[in-house]
């Protein structure tokens, strides 16, 4: 969930760290803090509950030059947030200092141990500064050795960034589940845990594995396994435009994200078609034989990405006729699920760093399961992981709110399951063209809507006191729903719930009450009668209802307080349409709130903790 960025150069490194702890605030935002090392003043460590710019009030007019840095910022696991509990943490010398990604689960014993056999007096409750001290008693001269002792002791994920005063022309880090790359520079080098840190100064970069301790000096950078052996890398070029980490003008991350979508979709679909319209796995050796093989398709994710599973299942089934079974991956391998060689297991992820979702596929992948994977990080631990690559091109994603790497997912599920549907012969070659056609059609579709956007605001201006809100829907509505619902969530902090509107009667409708928003999704045009129905219900019981339907549909207007019309386009592609206006809504509504959408409290991009 953290970040950590670490610089050895000739530059002053108090900058560079914190300009590139700002790129990766969305990985924690409740405390930063920086370490500083040089022959002179040996470690100097600055740090500060709240965001990265209450570190930088904290030690604005400080002199603090060196050549060699560490910055985190943090998402809390143990301890509360707190200017003692920030990182960096150090020893018991001030000669070691530690920032660190992830949960060390025995920590406690650990620092029992540091306490009754050493002496050692702990000023945090965190379980990095139990790293810190760890390599501090095992210091003897050589950082490398105390950090391989303490590693040996330590059980759970981290990724770890540390200096010592005694060895100031060095930076050391090590992996372990926890994402971690290496910027190469001229006369410099770099770690940090997500490419956005280091954009503005390397291209090249080293993608570091599990259990490899990497050796950084301001020339050179060493990779060594478990066993000390050293690793010999190819380097990693990163495509990515600097400019697309910054905002660009617009007031948040968020609303510049909803409005990249028409060019992250229509390079999604661009980058597995050819000229002829056929999809092309390039590296995915996907047969009919192998696909008649599969039993059983798994779809496995969190959050944002479990609901575009959800489409997924729809997409899989239709098109190619397999069963499909999506879970929540914190819960997958847990209820001991039937997984075998005859599964396909899809596992998506913005970040392909998510680990809940790592461990699942790991547990597929173990019981002999073809793991297939949907991410937008290219190299990630999700990607490197699996058989099949399915690369998303939504760019980098910066608010935590997912917005058009959503959209990007349900693109490649849709190219999956029309691939898979094709090859199989189930779907016809008249009907493949037809959705492929359909689908060239969305990304114009999704700028219709978005030039609709002062349409939404109103409606957000009128509705974004209500602090009890209900999405329903019917079909692969139903969803969508859930996304709405979770936008609006997250950003916005209403207590919003997502049901399928046939569900309602059978409890829920107890809770509809005077003026009870209701978000209703009826894009399904087999579907729209009974959402018809369902709309009729709630506004029976005094709800005000906003219908999301599709252009022609007017009969909505009888019942529903306000209508948004999409524009016309196949059913079954309508999510990548419909949930434009929902994540236009929750924008507006969380802005008209004062919340902080870039940043909602409690939450971070990339959950690397389970």
């Amino acid at each position: 969930m953290c970040g950590i960025v670490g610089y050895i150069g000739d530059e002053n490194a108090t900058g560079i760290v914190i300009e590139g702890l700002k790129k990766l605030e969305y990985r924690g935002y409740d405390s930063a803090g920086i370490a500083l090392c040089s022959p002179d003043k040996g470690i100097t460590i600055r740090k500060k509950q709240g965001g990265i710019e209450d570190l930088e009030k904290l030690i604005a007019g400080e002199d603090l030059c060196a050549n060699l840095g560490i910055g985190h910022t943090r998402w809390a696991t143990h301890g509360a947030p707190s200017d003692v509990n920030a990182h960096p943490h150090s020893d018991k010398s001030g000669k070691i200092a530690v920032v660190h990604n992830g949960i060390v689960e025995n920590y406690q014993a650990l620092k029992k141990m540091l306490i009754e056999d050493h002496g050692i007096e702990f000023k945090s409750e965190t379980d990095t500064e139990v790293i810190a001290q760890l390599i501090g008693i095992y210091y003897e001269g050589d950082l490398e050795k105390a950090v391989r002792r303490a590693i040996n002791e330590m059980q759970g994920t981290y990724g770890l960034g540390v200096i010592c005063a005694d060895e100031p022309d060095k930076l050391l880090a090590f992996r372990k589940d926890s994402p971690l790359i290496v910027g190469l520079g001229q006369g410099c080098n770099f770690i940090a845990s997500d490419i956005p840190a280091l954009l503005k100064h390397v291209r090249q970069i080293y993608l570091i594995e599990n259990n490899e301790m990497v050796i950084l000096t301001k020339n050179d950078v060493k990779i060594y396994d478990a066993d000390r052996k050293e690793v010999h890398r190819d380097v990693f070029n990163v495509t990515w435009d600097a400019a697309a980490a910054e905002k660009e003008g617009y007031d948040h991350f968020m609303l510049k994200e909803i409005h990249e979508q028409p060019k992250g979709i229509r390079d999604t679909l661009c980058r597995r078609m050819d000229d002829d319209g056929n999809i092309v796995l390039d590296g995915i050796n996907l047969t009919k034989e192998e696909i008649e093989a599969f039993n059983k398709v798994y779809i496995v994710a969190c959050g944002t990405a479990y609901h575009a599973g959800l489409i997924g299942k729809f997409a899989i089934e239709k098109f190619a006729n397999i069963s499909v079974e999506v879970d929540v991956a914190s819960e997958f391998r847990y209820r001991n699920p039937f997984v075998d060689d005859k599964t396909l297991f899809i596992a998506i992820s913005q970040s392909g760093e998510t680990l809940d979702t790592l461990a699942a596929l790991r547990y597929a992948k173990n019981k002999g399961a073809r793991i297939m994977s949907v991410v937008n990080v290219v190299g990630s631990s999700v990607a490197r992981e699996s058989d099949d690559v399915f690369y998303t091109w939504a760019g980098p994603e910066i608010a935590v709110a997912s917005t058009k790497a959503y959209t990007t997912q349900l693109v490649c599920m849709y190219m999956i399951a029309l691939y898979m549907g094709r090859e199989k012969g189930f779907l016809s070659e008249d009907d493949y063209r037809k959705y492929i056609e359909d689908l060239e059609l969305i990304p114009d579709k999704v700028q219709e809507v978005i030039k609709q956007e002062k349409q939404i605001e109103k409606f957000a201006k009128k509705l974004y006191r209500n602090t009890n809100v209900f999405f329903i829907g019917r079909g692969i509505d139903s969803a969508v729903s859930y996304e709405g619902s979770l936008k609006l969530k997250e950003i916005s902090y209403i207590n919003s719930f997502a049901i399928a509107a046939g569900e309602l009667k059978h409890g829920t409708i107890a809770l509809i009450e005077q003026d009870t928003l209701v978000i209703a999704l009826s894009t399904q045009s087999k579907l729209f009668d009974k959402m018809i129905s369902n709309i009729q219900e709630v506004k029976a019981r005094g709800a005000y209802v906003v219908g999301i339907t599709s252009e022609g549909n007017t009969a909505i207007e009888n019942q529903a307080n306000d209508v948004f019309y999409i524009p016309q386009c196949n059913d079954d592609l309508s999510p990548l349409v419909s949930v434009i206006p929902l994540q236009i809504l929750a924008y507006h509504i969380a802005k008209l709130r004062g919340c902080d959408i870039d940043k909602p409290k409690n939450l971070a991009k990339s959950v690397t903790v389970e």
